[in-house]
């Protein structure tokens, strides 16, 4: 029995020490990401506009259209879609 717990203390520290390295890649990765919106800012981006595509490129078309449907029609019953130029 004790061959068995070492199997599963050995699969389960392999684990652990897994999980620990990705994370540290995770937060090099994250750390990474901020330099490079400090580096867009600095070079006169907004930060907040940067993250909006970025979030909008992972969409798919329809899934950016529909949110974009959806969002036109709040703004449209709160009175604050923009005005339609005159034809």
């Amino acid at each position: 029995m004790s061959d068995a717990n070492g199997v599963a203390q050995d699969q389960l520290r392999s684990f652990v020490e897994r999980i620990e390295r990705l994370e540290e890649e995770k937060k090099t990765i994250g750390d990474d990401i901020k330099d490079v919106y400090a580096e867009a800012k600095g070079n006169g981006f907004d930060t907040k506009i940067l993250r909006r595509v970025i979030s909008l490129r992972k969409q798919d078309a329809d899934e950016r259209q529909e949110q974009e449907a959806i969002l036109d029609l709040y703004l449209q019953a709160l009175g604050m879609a923009p005005s339609m130029p005159d034809e």
